[in-house]
Order: C-alpha cells, then sequence, then structure tokens
C-alpha cells in the first residue's frame, strides 16, 4: 500500500470507438490531469485500430497516459471508472463491446497486483498493439513487472492494422 508521500509513475490505456473518440480521450486527458494528487508526466500519440472483440462496431482510438500518483492503485482505478462513468460509459457487461471511454489502469510502478477488481500489469498488455506501441512511445526503457523489457514485448507483437494518427 502507498502512503500519501509516495508518489509512484502509473500507465493509463484510454481507449474509444464512439461519439467523436479523439475527443473523448483528450477530454479524459484533461480530466484525469485534473484531479488531486495525479501529475501527467506523458501522452502518447493518439492510435486507431479495429476493434479486439465483436467487429460489427466502429474502429477505436487509443493512447497511453504517464502519470506520478500518491492515489492508491484500487483508489486509483474507482478514479478511473469515474471518469469513465461521467463520459457516459455504461456497463452493458457485453465484452469488448463498443463505448464511449475505456480507461485501464495498465501498470502501477513496479507493483504486481491481483485483487478481486483489478490486475496489474493489466491482463493482456503483451499482446495489444494498441497498449505496447503508445507505451513504447513514452516509456521505451520501461520494464514491464513479471515480463520482462517492453522493447522485447514489442518486438513480438506486430502492428497489424494499428495506425497512428496525426
Amino acid at each position: 500500500m502507498t502512503n500519501n508521500n509516495d508518489f509512484v509513475t502509473a500507465f493509463i490505456g484510454l481507449g474509444s470507438n464512439l461519439d467523436r473518440p479523439a475527443e473523448q480521450l483528450l477530454r479524459a486527458r484533461q480530466t484525469l490531469a485534473a484531479l488531486p494528487n495525479i501529475k501527467e508526466t506523458g501522452f502518447s500519440s493518439l492510435y486507431r485500430n479495429p476493434p479486439m472483440g465483436p467487429q460489427d462496431q466502429p474502429d477505436y482510438v487509443n493512447a497511453v497516459m504517464a502519470i506520478t500518483t500518491s492515489v492508491p492503485a484500487i483508489d486509483l482505478l474507482r478514479q478511473l471508472q469515474a471518469v469513465e462513468q461521467s463520459q457516459g460509459r455504461t456497463r452493458t457487461g457485453k465484452r469488448w463491446g463498443a463505448r464511449t471511454l475505456d480507461l485501464d489502469l495498465l501498470l502501477y510502478g513496479d507493483r504486481q497486483i491481483e485483487v478481486p477488481d483489478l490486475t496489474v500489469p493489466h491482463i493482456g498488455i503483451a499482446e495489444r498493439a494498441f497498449v505496447l506501441y503508445p507505451l513504447y512511445e513514452i516509456a521505451p526503457d520501461l520494464s514491464i513487472p513479471g515480463l520482462g523489457k517492453l522493447t522485447d514485448l514489442v518486438a513480438k507483437c506486430p502492428k497489424n492494422d494499428l495506425y497512428r494518427l496525426s
């Protein structure tokens, strides 16, 4: 557990494919950076990619944000969920369905966390180009706890239909 004097670097994955996705991500970025005890330290380019799940939905726009924070991981997760809800996210129970905003706590310092509502590093991080490439853009020297160097993970993960937006 982190006390209020300990700051960690955390990485948040942002995704949207409804209601002007790029604008959704930029609004979420501003909202997150304005939260108490959170300071933005990096933000990737925006990337467009096909949906991971059902293909009968629009392409996603994704990015990764780096922050320093003293907020404990589970509390940070709750704040991310509140931001999602404030931007119209409804949890339908449909896995990988379309959404206005998806915020994932990807990494929280060098910690490995497994509690009922939170797994860090985020499940599937090593296979998701839409996470790895934006993460690599802002933290190329990063090591993923339990998984190894980000450079090695990126080298093993093809970009496929991931496109960096200008």
